[in-house]
């Protein structure tokens, strides 16, 4: 006999679950202190989860068979990532500026030096 597929809606449901019990233990093990939005944050979003299979009411905000929204599982990562005390939770995701390019590298450089043909 066959195991029965998992339901991937239920799945996406204890996954997320997780990944907030996760964050919660991982602050309080840490000894970082989360503000009040944030703890109120991840209590909510775990009761709406738990009631509701997902945490947000609009399917333009998340994936179908997710269970949090995009941003929500943004905001879950820069918990997790302060609880886990990296520098980049610090710095909002600080990436290194843009440097200027160099266009198309050896390619535009070569046509330059080429000698022109007038013949």
């Amino acid at each position: 006999m066959r195991a029965k597929p998992p339901n991937p809606k239920e799945q996406a449901k204890r996954a997320a679950l997780n990944a907030l019990k996760r964050a919660r233990r991982a602050a309080e093990k840490s000894g970082v202190e989360l503000s009040e939005w944030e703890g109120e944050f991840l209590t909510s979003v775990a009761q709406r989860v738990e009631t509701y299979g997902r945490a947000f009411a609009d399917p333009e905000k998340g994936a179908r068979g997710q269970a949090l929204s995009g941003n929500q599982a943004i905001k879950l990562k820069e918990i997790a990532a302060k609880a886990k005390g990296d520098g980049a939770a610090d710095a909002k995701g600080a990436r290194k500026p843009m440097r200027r390019g160099g266009g198309f590298g050896r390619a535009a450089r070569r046509e330059m030096s080429r000698p022109e043909d007038d013949e």
